[in-house]
């Protein structure tokens, strides 16, 4: 039986890909956080129905120690670094946390995997973000990367010591440049879950208005739960390499929003505020995958609709707020 170990196994990504693993017969451990061990009502939400079945241990990214610990203990086949201070707006407000908690995790794990576990195969959770102020239009593998925010600069740094550990050391170490992906367990702090989630409260009388920064910038969005099955198959090739992982497609937050609305019948224009303190200091217009060489090497192709995301998430919202 294969040994996976997934950092930020508590997180939207981590719990898609936890499920994932298990249906496929592998043995899943997670590191997460001693916060998490302390209140696992909150923390641990995504994945309460798996906690009988996974093995968790607790570690931090800014502790080497911790993650050699792990590491050791586990000696895993496959390792999943998703962990990462991952919202955007926030890496402004603390671009020192953001910085070294992402760049220095993900050279302790890369590290230590080389020390005690060196046939691992690593994927690295790389981002659209790197691409920031774009070159091109469709971005893929080969656009030079312009990050505009600490987390966009924190994730190329990441890129490139996967890469390095890859031709350096020769480990199995792929990065997937993860294009916009969300489900019903996104953050509330994302500007997709804010939507979905203010929209079934102000359906619901919980809520009167919604607040939004810059509505039209546009991103690519795909459904979560395909992505981490993308994330499997880079590990699971003869050569380790980088791929962008994105639908090919792009909405403006401005049609989320209405999407969203739509389906519970309002007009979002009667609840929006729009908040010049929720705009980020260098915006990223516009961000556009082109996922052929996935779809090439891989065999994976995207098949869900914008819509249908949308109304998923809503729906879920829905019966959430109704409880």
């Amino acid at each position: 039986m294969k040994k996976a170990l997934i950092t930020g196994i508590t997180g939207q990504d981590g719990s898609y890909l936890a499920e994932f693993l298990l249906e496929k017969g592998y043995e899943v451990h997670g590191i997460a956080r001693r916060v998490a061990f302390e209140d696992p009502m909150r923390r641990m939400w995504r994945i309460k129905d798996i906690l009988d079945k996974i093995h968790l241990h607790s570690a931090s990214l800014e502790s080497y120690a911790s993650i050699f610990n792990v590491v050791e203990e586990v000696r895993p086949d496959e390792c999943y670094h998703l962990a990462a201070q991952s919202f955007v707006s926030y890496s402004f407000e603390d671009e020192f946390s953001t910085i070294n908690t992402n760049i220095n995790g993900t050279q302790y794990i890369l590290s230590a995997l080389k020390k005690k576990a060196r046939e691992c195969r690593f994927y690295f959770a790389a981002s659209s973000e790197m691409f920031g102020k774009v070159k091109e239009t469709p971005q893929d593998e080969n656009t030079p990367f312009h990050p505009r925010s600490p987390y966009g600069i924190s994730k190329v740094a990441g890129f490139d010591l996967t890469r390095n550990y890859r031709e350096a050391y020769g480990m199995h170490a792929s990065s997937g440049i993860m294009f916009n992906h969300e489900s019903p367990r996104r953050g509330f702090e994302f500007v997709t879950r804010k939507i979905t989630s203010q929209a079934a409260k102000i359906k619901l009388g919980l809520e009167q208005k919604i607040k939004l920064g810059n509505i039209h910038a546009q991103r690519d969005w795909g459904h979560a739960a395909d992505y981490v099955q993308v994330m499997w198959l880079m590990l699971q090739q003869d050569e380790p390499d980088d791929y962008v992982i994105a639908t090919g497609a792009c909405h403006s937050v401005k049609e989320f929003l209405e999407t969203a609305f739509g389906f519970v019948g309002l007009d979002p224009q009667d609840y929006l505020e729009t908040d010049p303190r929720l705009y980020r200091p260098s915006e990223v217009i516009m961000l556009k995958g082109n996922a052929a060489k996935a779809q090439a090497n891989l065999g994976w192709r995207y098949t869900r609709s914008f819509e249908s995301l949308v109304e998923e998430m809503v729906k879920s919202d829905l019966a959430l707020f109704s409880t």
